[in-house]
């Protein structure tokens, strides 16, 4: 996992081909504006919106994705999330649904991060993550950048 600012993410860039283009997406003009939901950007790179309230931690679920690297990016609000290594996971929830790239574990975080406007944290298939927790509203966007 990293966890930073937007302005410090070309130090990260060359970790995976697609991370150059997906932080010059969190760059660009008129992020605020964007619908609420999938966004593309380029290929197998998209971006999700979500605006609305945050969750509690109490019944969250920490998730995995096997073909996608996740980089939350804020706009408005503060929102916390979980972190915790995979290999530490006990039992998923049901078995990994291949098509949307997420297996749920009710497990909980060994650790938790504040992002507040301007920061990205960029989790890995190995980072297990409980992200949307928040006692406000969050305005964020999610860019999915696949590990091939």
């Amino acid at each position: 996992m990293i966890l930073d600012r937007l302005d410090n993410a070309d130090r990260y860039a060359d970790l995976n081909t697609r991370l150059r283009a997906a932080f010059a997406f969190l760059r660009r003009n008129g992020l605020d504006d964007l619908p609420v939901g999938r966004v593309e950007i380029d290929g197998p790179l998209y971006a999700i919106v979500a605006k609305g309230p945050g969750r509690a931690p109490m019944g969250a679920l920490i998730e995995t994705h096997d073909r996608y690297i996740d980089i939350h990016y804020i706009l408005s609000g503060s929102e916390t999330i979980g972190w915790k290594a995979r290999a530490d996971l006990g039992p998923a929830t049901e078995a990994p649904d291949p098509c949307a790239d997420v297996t749920f574990y009710p497990d909980k975080p060994v650790a938790w991060t504040t992002l507040s406007p301007g920061m990205i944290a960029v989790h890995f298939p190995e980072d297990a993550h409980m992200p949307m927790l928040s006692g406000g509203d969050i305005h964020k966007v999610v860019v999915k950048v696949p590990m091939d």
